[in-house]
């Protein structure tokens, strides 16, 4: 009370616009920007990691998301700078994924591989439904269990990456995922290399064998190179089928997440946007670079590693969710599942070939 009069107290509006205009001051810009440094520094160490000896088979994907997992079980979740993280974390991800069709050559696909393409599907079909059926006789986590399914059938840790936000996953459970899915798919790739000399399997054929049944690009890239360009070559195309599929599985999984209520009608899932990206960039890399467009080899591969770099700050920003002491029972069974349906996929491609 002042001179006899009361002072009139902000509405809950004036406070909520107030809160709004203070949240938005250049001064939270450093921490945002922070946050975002320090998931560029992880990421930094993931990739000088991948160049020591014996690391560099697992890549710098998974090395980040272990740095990052260990980072939060020792210091805890670096709280100040949360913002930069989460911005990492959601819009990184998404840009790697447009950047990544790049690598997507549809042309190729369309022209070479449409035998590959059915083979692909099954693929996919097969690790999905072995993957979850496994998880529910297991009592496994359902969502965890699904986003292995669809790295081992699809294109591994991108893939998780991509339907995460479709399937209104935990980010704990995609950086998990993330993380199993590019270490048990370097195991492996480094099986399948020393078990190649032993096997009675033509190179090229052996090129498919890895293509259709190996987990990420680079893990086929790793199995294949041995036995020659011409295998290399085929591995490449019958993985690029599978990294197409991502698209029309994306809009089958909306579709199912609706059907099968496990989201609410009125719960809004937002429009993939990033994959109508996917693709369009994929039909620039397969039908202008290169032909009406001429790129340097140099920036082209520039440009690929910028779009892991990415990948791997998002995967880290995903990784300091990771709570251990919560996750490790959790993310069992599902490693199961994921296992029991990786070794059969291996086997019943080999003998389909």
């Amino acid at each position: 009370m002042q001179n006899g009069m009361v002072k009139p107290s902000k509405s809950k509006a004036e406070n909520g616009h107030l809160k709004k205009f203070q949240h938005g001051l250049p001064s939270s810009a450093p921490l945002w920007l922070a946050g975002i440094f320090f998931t560029f520094l992880i990421a930094f160490l993931g990739f000088a990691l991948a160049r020591v000896p014996g690391f560099h088979y697992v890549g710098p994907l998974a090395n980040a998301i272990v740095i990052a997992v260990i980072y939060r079980q020792i210091f805890g979740y670096p709280e100040k700078i949360r913002s930069g993280i989460q911005f990492s974390a959601k819009n990184f991800l998404r840009y790697a994924i447009i950047l990544y069709g790049l690598k997507l050559n549809i042309a190729v696909v369309f022209h070479q591989g449409m035998g590959l393409l059915v083979r692909d599907i099954g693929t996919i079909v097969f690790s999905i439904i072995l993957t979850t059926w496994l998880a529910k006789k297991l009592k496994a986590d359902f969502s965890l269990s699904l986003l292995l399914g669809i790295g081992t059938g699809v294109c591994g840790a991108a893939a998780i990456a991509a339907v995460s936000p479709l399937l209104k996953a935990k980010e704990e459970d995609t950086a998990i995922g993330a993380g199993i899915i590019a270490l048990v798919g370097t195991v492996f790739s480094l099986a399948y290399i020393l078990i190649r000399p032993l096997i009675p399997l033509a190179n090229n054929d052996y090129g498919i064998w890895t293509g259709i049944s190996l987990h990420e690009i680079a893990h086929v890239a790793l199995a294949a190179a041995p036995a020659g360009q011409d295998a290399l070559a085929i591995a490449l195309l019958a993985k690029l089928g599978r990294v197409f599929l991502l698209v029309p599985l994306s809009f089958i999984l909306m579709y199912w997440m609706r059907r099968t209520g496990r989201i609410q009608t009125d719960t809004r899932i937002e429009f993939p946007w990033f994959l109508i990206g996917f693709l369009f960039m994929s039909l620039i890399g397969s039908y202008v670079l290169g032909k009406s467009i001429h790129v340097p080899s140099t920036i082209l591969s520039a440009g690929s590693n910028l779009t892991t770099f990415l990948l791997t700050m998002a995967m880290v920003g995903l990784g300091l969710n990771v709570n251990l002491q919560e996750m490790r029972l959790k993310a069992l069974r599902p490693l199961i599942a994921m296992l029991i349906t990786s070794i059969l996929l291996s086997i019943i491609t080999f003998f389909t070939l």
